[in-house]
């Protein structure tokens, strides 16, 4: 049996969906009229638009115009938007592709002249948009510890995969993929977020893992008090086995290892820790394998 669609890359996703009065106009009219037209596009819709870019050559590292699409929430019969902002995300994530790739490997993949047009194109567009902020971040082969700290388990939705159509043959089924996400009210999510800080500078000396959770709580002091936030395992749930995503509950781990913090019991809190760092160090390695 195959999935329905090949999720590329591996990656999870954290959104904020804001809710339509947050938008001003006319980019709220924009915003009502596409959820009311019903017709919603879905991540891997995004993910194949976003790959197709990168078909020509020189690829297209960032989109000439900004998406207009977005994902819908409803809740509480409140709609609720979060913007796909291609065009942003895409300018970002070139900025922590050059961090990363050695640069034998990034000329290979994007050319030194398409990364200096690219850069000088951000840069003029930073001058007339100051204060944009992209609503998904993403990360691959993992979810960051400190994404967890923002949710509790009562929030954790899972959805099995099931069998969802045959192939013209009519003898192969296709399958669709797993979901394992948490979605919180934005109040609960920011309140996590500064328990969290207070419990680590208690606890633990200034490092990534509180310089991490300082620039989450920041950006998520940009959006509408009652947005949502969402963490979705996205591509994730094609490289973990469906067993393990059903037992996955990272983010009462990280609950349990900061109430250990708080207790003063660092035997434990370090235990909880070193388990989940260790699963998801399991998963990271996926990407190395042949």
């Amino acid at each position: 049996m195959g999935w329905s669609a090949v999720a590329v890359p591996y990656a999870s996703y954290l959104r904020v969906y804001e809710p339509l009065a947050a938008f001003p106009e006319p980019e709220r009219s924009h915003w009502k009229r596409y959820a009311a037209a019903g017709h919603l596009p879905t991540a891997q819709d995004e993910l194949r638009q976003s790959l197709a870019d990168l078909v020509p050559v020189p690829p297209v590292p960032v989109p000439v115009h900004e998406s207009q699409d977005a994902f819908v929430v409803v809740a509480d019969e409140v709609t609720h938007i979060c913007p796909w902002r291609t065009r942003l995300r895409a300018w970002l994530a070139l900025e922590q592709l050059q961090e990363e790739l050695p640069a034998p490997v990034l000329d290979a993949v994007l050319p030194p002249l398409v990364r200096r047009q690219t850069a000088a194109d951000y840069d003029l567009w930073r001058v007339a948009n100051p204060d944009a902020r992209p609503w998904i971040r993403s990360a691959t082969w993992h979810v960051p510890v400190r994404w967890f700290v923002l949710f509790d388990d009562a929030e954790r939705e899972f959805e099995p995969g099931g069998v969802c159509a045959s192939d013209d043959d009519g003898d192969e089924k296709r399958r669709s993929a797993p979901v394992l996400r948490y979605r919180a009210p934005m109040v609960q999510a920011r309140r996590r977020v500064a328990r969290g800080l207070r419990v680590l500078r208690d606890s633990l000396e200034e490092g990534p893992l509180i310089d991490g959770l300082v620039d989450v709580g920041r950006w998520l002091e940009e959006f509408h008090p009652r947005s949502l936030v969402e963490l979705d395992y996205g591509g994730l749930v094609h490289a973990i086995p469906e067993s393990r995503l059903a037992g996955d509950h990272s983010a009462a781990e990280v609950a349990e290892g900061l109430a250990a913090l708080r207790e003063g019991d660092g035997a434990r809190a370090a235990e909880t820790y070193a388990r989940l760092t260790a699963r998801w160090r399991g998963v990271r390695e996926l990407q190395y394998a042949s």
